[in-house]
């Protein structure tokens, strides 16, 4: 795999270059099930999901794959109400400024896989639980995909903040989701032992970080890499 830093993967620690060998395996999956392990908050995630997208557009039968989308948080011990952004990019980078030097190189990348990050506009760090919650219900009704893609858009590209009920259920909305539908899944439990069981999954196959792709059930790679690399990968 390429290993350079423009596919990086995030883990409750930092952003690194990820391991260019895996032999982890979670669980029994039909061959054809790419699993995407991400977090909503995650950049290299949403690029990964763009290169993702253009890897497919560069194979034939492409259209085999069934993508499912699954959880990890970054900071499984974020409060509920999330932090002050500021505050949590000092803490676990250093210093404001390597803060801002690692969204400049996040905006580069960004811009060559058509994503704006606009990260003038993202205020606080969320807890991202419900978000995983919200997208287990697009995978129920039909829609996660879109669900993932509009989570990103929002946190990233509208500074809206996804771990706040309100955002969310609009977010849904956006979606074709009733919006009543997400809050009444968002007001309760529902959806909370499945996303829990699935990251119990990852933690236990060792995953350290994301975004993590598994094929039928076993690990394919990690990082945001290059589409080139990803189509390669799953034809072979």
């Amino acid at each position: 795999m390429a290993g350079d830093e423009d596919a990086l993967i995030c883990g409750t620690e930092a952003c690194a270059v990820p391991a260019t060998t895996h032999t982890e395996t979670i669980g029994a999956a039909a061959a054809t099930e790419l699993s995407v392990v991400s977090d909503a908050i995650c950049p290299w995630c949403y690029i990964g999901k763009r290169r993702l997208e253009q890897a497919f557009a560069l194979m034939d039968g492409a259209s085999q794959f069934r993508v499912a989308w699954r959880p990890f948080e970054l900071n499984p011990q974020m409060p509920k109400a999330g932090i002050e952004r500021r505050e949590y990019r000092m803490r676990k980078f250093g210093s404001w400024e390597r803060s801002l030097q690692m969204d400049a190189q996040l905006r580069e990348v960004g811009n060559s896989v058509g994503i704006t990050f606009r990260h003038d506009l993202m205020k606080r760090t969320p807890n991202t639980f419900d978000a995983h919650r919200l997208i287990w219900l697009a995978g129920v009704l039909g829609a996660q995909d879109a669900m993932v893609e509009t989570l990103f858009r929002g946190y990233f590209s509208e500074g809206r903040d996804i771990g706040d009920a309100r955002a969310l259920s609009e977010l849904a909305g956006e979606v074709g989701i009733d919006r009543a539908r997400a809050e009444a899944m968002l007001a309760g439990t529902e959806g909370s032992a499945e996303v829990a069981a699935d990251e119990e999954v990852a933690m236990r196959a060792g995953l350290s970080g994301v975004p993590t792709f598994v094929l039928g059930g076993r690990v394919l790679f990690s990082g945001a890499q290059p589409p080139e690399v990803i189509a390669r990968a799953l034809s072979q």
